[in-house]
């Protein structure tokens, strides 16, 4: 009980202090999640769009193997996006191995097929009287579009938020691709794994105290945002 208490006020006082390694630590998990978040929504939000509204030929086989990817393994992403970008890969030249960009690859792959599939249940449960409203006021197909979209903002932006709290505690992908290199790579949840082999635990646990912040933040405006498209 007394090593847990003392961690407890270690890793609450390196917190306080703002230690610099903590901080970069931080740094590089907001920047690479939200960098693949934002590439995932600008390509997922469109597509999602796009299979929602459409008749597409396929649509339920396209919207089965998105909910599939979903539940696909961090390290079969790491693994895939390895065997392109290593030397011997396809991508090998480009030298994206163990780098930020390799991870916002991967964590981008991750999330890329829960924005569309939320987006694509976003936009169905739009009620069809406001596309025949539109039309009937006039509306061409990219203004009954946007009417759509808008009744759908607050579903997608829950989706966005939803993905964001995905990525930013994923530990495979950035494992794999970025090689946990300190102030560069090094996220909080491979941060917290090599802490723990070290049997360090005051950084480790001042990091999972920070990550919990973080998902409590990240939740609470999800369930706000929730909470406005459900009126």
């Amino acid at each position: 009980m007394d090593f847990f208490l003392k961690s407890f006020i270690a890793a609450f006082h390196l917190i306080g202090s703002l230690d610099a390694e903590l901080l970069t630590i931080v740094q590089v998990t907001l920047s690479t999640s939200g960098m693949a978040t934002l590439l995932a929504a600008l390509a997922g939000i469109p597509a999602g769009f796009l299979v929602a509204y459409n008749n597409l030929p396929g649509k339920r086989i396209l919207i089965t193997l998105l909910n599939t990817l979903q539940a696909l393994p961090t390290v079969v992403i790491g693994l895939f996006v390895y065997m392109l970008i290593s030397r011997r890969g396809i991508f090998g030249p480009l030298g994206l191995l163990y780098s930020q960009k390799a991870m916002v690859i991967g964590q981008c792959i991750l999330i890329l097929p829960l924005i569309a599939s939320l987006t694509i249940a976003a936009v169905s449960r739009v009620d069809e009287r406001y596309r025949k409203t539109a039309k009937t006021l006039g509306a061409n197909g990219w203004q009954t579009a946007l009417v759509v979209l808008r009744e759908a903002r607050f579903a997608i932006a829950a989706a966005v938020i939803a993905a964001f709290a995905r990525v930013i505690s994923e530990i495979g992908i950035s494992m794999m691709l970025g090689g946990n290199i300190k102030g560069f790579t090094r996220t909080m949840t491979t941060a917290m794994a090599l802490e723990y082999d070290k049997g360090s635990f005051t950084l480790a646990l001042a990091l999972g105290l920070v990550l919990l912040m973080l998902s409590l933040g990240v939740n609470v405006v999800f369930n706000l945002i929730q909470g406005k498209s459900g009126r």
